[in-house]
């Protein structure tokens, strides 16, 4: 999917409604949806709790919080790209402190061009963010099923009393004569023997 077709979905935690206006027209709705909005960090923890976003602004100090916490723990947590505004005066310290969780920082006041910089840096970093995602997924898959197969050969060994090189034989022959995944036939057998 080329990005021009690409649709991102976007929190804006900041308690200035001017912050929020200046930005909300860098955002088309064909590119960024839906931007929900919210004004501090508690409202912006329960509104990522029930749902994943591509991209979050955070707008420095918060009401309830700095925000600098939140801005790390997004950038823990899936493929969530974070930018975060911070005072001049508190840039360099800020900068330094969450560097190495991958949050991006800009200094306020912020001219507009250097805030579309900085979401083009955000969009460049989630399509690599999530290229990497579809590398790790099938890494994930398989080593689920190497788990679920070793399972199913320890509860053949403890149960029918095979030896593990025939509890690998029976499992993977059994996927060969059925035309079937080795995971499948685990998972049978730790239904069965569970």
């Amino acid at each position: 999917m080329s990005l021009r077709k690409r649709v991102y979905s976007v929190l804006i935690v900041s308690a200035s409604e001017k912050f929020q206006s200046s930005l909300l027209p860098l955002l088309p709705e064909t590119s960024y949806s839906p931007i929900i909005t919210v004004s501090n960090v508690g409202a912006a923890e329960r509104t990522r709790n029930g749902q994943d976003f591509d991209l979050v602004f955070v707008n420095s100090p918060l009401p309830d919080d700095a925000g600098i916490r939140f801005a790390i723990d997004c950038c823990r947590t899936g493929g969530t790209v974070v930018l975060l505004f911070a005072a001049a005066a508190l840039y360099d310290q800020i900068q330094s402190r969450v560097t190495e969780y991958g949050v991006f920082v800009l200094p306020r006041p912020v001219p507009r061009d250097a805030v579309l910089r900085g979401l083009n840096w955000m969009t460049a970093a989630r399509e690599r963010l999530r290229r990497y995602e579809k590398k790790v997924q099938p890494i994930e898959e398989k080593m689920e099923e190497i788990r679920l197969v070793n399972r199913a050969k320890w509860l053949l060994i403890s149960v029918l009393k095979m030896s593990e090189p025939d509890a690998h034989h029976y499992i993977t022959h059994q996927a060969m004569d059925r035309c079937c995944s080795k995971r499948s036939v685990a998972e049978e057998i730790i239904r069965l023997y569970s």
